[in-house]
């Protein structure tokens, strides 16, 4: 057998590399924190007025006449009245776990969101990845509610 700088030898599919069992497997590394708020393209939220959720019961596409940042994102408004009332008050309509979907991260993750997956519980919004997965969140919101408020914390820090 040649000789390199690491003495390697082979065993069945495995690599013996100087006194390492090599198997392909790669080592756990330190999570990266995730963006405190959802973004695509740079909007929050896919673009969607968050305020509307409340006051029109529906998703609104917001408009780049009417923005507001906060929380290192840029959140968009359908109206003037949306934006103002979003930044004189964002915790009350910031949707919750940074707008990422609510059942993921109660399992652990995040996930991007469908603006159409939407729920208002207790006067807080929450966003999920799609309509069918909200039906699986929507079985145990309460449950995943706690799970999703103890996990977010870990996620948002990256451990």
């Amino acid at each position: 057998m040649a000789q390199t700088d690491v003495s390697r030898r082979r065993f069945g599919g495995l690599v013996l590399a100087s006194g390492l069992l090599v198997t392909g497997l790669t080592l756990a590394r330190p999570a990266l924190a995730v963006d405190p708020v959802f973004t695509d393209g740079g909007k929050a939220i896919r673009g969607y007025d968050p305020v509307a959720y409340f006051t029109e019961g529906k998703p609104v596409k917001g408009k780049p006449l009417f923005t507001h940042d906060y929380d290192g994102a840029t959140w968009q408004f359908a109206s003037e009245a949306n934006r103002d009332s979003f930044a004189a008050d964002p915790a009350r309509y910031a949707p919750q776990y940074g707008g990422y979907c609510a059942w993921a991260v109660s399992q652990g993750y995040t996930a991007s969101i469908d603006p159409n997956a939407w729920k208002i519980v207790d006067d807080k919004l929450y966003l999920n990845y799609s309509r069918s997965v909200q039906r699986r969140w929507e079985r145990d919101i309460p449950g995943h509610i706690v799970k999703a408020d103890t996990n977010w914390p870990g996620i948002k820090a990256g451990s």
